[in-house]
């Protein structure tokens, strides 16, 4: 005798029978009184919710954080504010370019996304497996994904397309270089490094605020696969990220990060950047160790497996908006675009009420005026929808919570950085740290796709190599040679 419950409709109503529909005799045709067939159906119709248009293949899982190093120098953040305080978490891991059927071993950066559910509301550390980014303004976003996606025409993916954009963008050369390299196919999700990417910033109890970079260091070791390897397996197990994951966490086998930040304060960045001429707000780049050390603060450790993928993994709704007391933004310009982009995605995707789903909803209680809408799960029964009024003011200072803000300056308007800030220094400097045979790897990696664009393409993305490092450049045209592509300086 079966031991599952009784099946239902979504209303609780039992169904008399799963496995034949009601017809106009044995074989008639099926009448509209079937509900159960009815509902069944109109439901499977509407399974999917829109994919994300990047980050669409993800895996995840719950785990804890535990404050391992005191910080509260720097923040007044309650999660940081004790040795040994526990905050629960979901992470979220995912390719970006690729469809949610993709292989997860493709040359991709990976999504690496962190929601600690604090008691003052959900701080989300939404960022990758690389400290830096192929842009530096949002308004190109929607191009370059456009080019990591599929030709309009063909409807395949385009070598021609992605460096046409990266040889006439060369602020992303230090990405692409980190892309091509072993880093680019790392081994699963357990085995790579995590970064926040943007500088944020903390704020502590003397309001004073520090600027910070997110870090986190894989207690299990980097590995990478092989590009031979991220091939083969793309075709044998396309899922190997989502099984490694899974498994070892189902096995006891829990991944765990250490949690690390660099901080600088507006004298240090300032005094940088007139040395450096880098501008620390700039996603293309890095804040070297050596100039801004890592301080350990803690440990993320993943040991719950979802019980549902579409519930809690798929329907996962981060945003880098999300930041509690404590934490503050910057002025990065891409993150100025995410604050905006990410929530609005979520709303489109997921729907205007997203908040309410468990995966999302806060673990602290929460009060807002926010009502109605599609599936108002949390609706505010019958408390009061509006805000009332303080009529003697707020006496507000700076941003909230002791945020004192950041000055600004200048004329409003569009301004282009070209050939006055530096692309170069900091790609140079990633390709000269690589070991002889990863810079090996790296120039194999790239010549496969330049050999399919055209020679006004690869001659612009070589002469960003030349300027990276001159070694870097030659590099390549020896693997082009290889590959028996021609251009004019490889003869």
């Amino acid at each position: 005798m079966s031991t599952l419950p009784t099946l239902t409709t979504a209303s609780g109503i039992p169904v008399p029978d799963n496995q034949n529909s009601i017809s106009a005799g044995a074989r008639g045709p099926l009448l509209l009184a079937d509900f159960a067939l009815i509902e069944k159906l109109q439901h499977f119709n509407r399974e999917r919710i829109p994919e994300r248009v990047v980050h669409a293949k993800g895996s995840g899982a719950y785990g804890t954080f535990t404050v391992t190093h005191d910080i509260s120098t720097f923040t007044k953040a309650k999660l940081l504010g004790a040795i040994g305080k526990k905050t629960e978490t979901f992470v979220r891991f995912s390719t970006v370019g690729g469809e949610r059927g993709s292989a997860d071993t493709e040359r991709d950066p990976r999504g690496f996304a962190i929601r600690f559910y604090t008691e003052e509301g959900n701080w989300d550390l939404v960022g990758n497996n690389t400290p830096m980014f192929f842009i530096k303004d949002p308004v190109k976003f929607p191009d370059f994904v456009h080019t990591q996606k599929r030709d309009p025409q063909t409807n395949l993916k385009s070598p021609t397309m992605m460096f046409d954009f990266w040889s006439k963008a060369p602020e992303s050369l230090h990405q692409v270089t980190m892309l091509f390299s072993d880093r680019g196919t790392p081994d699963g999700y357990r085995h790579m490094d995590g970064f926040g990417s943007h500088t944020f910033s903390l704020i502590n109890t003397n309001g004073e605020r520090h600027w910070v970079k997110w870090h986190l260091r894989t207690q299990q070791g980097i590995k990478n696969l092989s590009a031979a390897d991220a091939v083969r397996l793309a075709g044998e197990d396309p899922d190997y990220a989502q099984r490694d994951l899974f498994s070892s966490i189902a096995k006891g086998d829990f991944p765990k990060w250490e949690v690390r930040i660099q901080i600088a304060t507006d004298a240090e960045l300032a005094a940088w950047e007139a040395r450096t001429g880098w501008n620390p707000f700039d996603l293309t780049k890095v804040w070297p160790h050596t100039d801004f050390p890592r301080i350990p603060v803690g440990v993320l450790e993943l040991n719950r497996n979802p019980e549902n993928y579409h519930a809690e993994v798929e329907q996962v709704a981060f945003s880098p908006a999300n930041v509690v007391p404590g934490m503050g933004y910057s002025p990065d310009k891409m993150l100025q675009g995410r604050l905006f982009g990410y929530h609005d995605a979520q709303l489109y995707r997921v729907g205007t009420n997203h908040q309410h789903l468990p995966v999302n909803a806060p673990r602290c209680p929460f009060h807002n005026q926010q009502r109605d809408g599609m599936m108002a799960i949390a609706n505010g029964g019958a408390a009061q929808n509006y805000a009332t009024v303080e009529a003697a003011g707020t006496k507000s200072v700076g941003l909230g919570f002791g945020d004192p803000g950041w000055a600004l300056s200048g004329n409003t308007g569009r301004y282009d950085g070209r050939g006055v800030e530096d692309d170069f220094t900091q790609a140079g400097n990633l390709f000269r740290i690589l070991p002889p045979a990863e810079r090996q790897n790296l120039f194999n990696n790239l010549a496969g796709p330049l050999s399919h664009v055209s020679d006004e393409i690869r001659e612009r993305q070589l002469g960003h190599f030349d300027k990276a490092d001159p070694a870097y450049g030659s590099g390549v045209r020896a693997a082009l040679r290889a590959h028996g592509a021609g251009n004019s300086k490889a003869a």
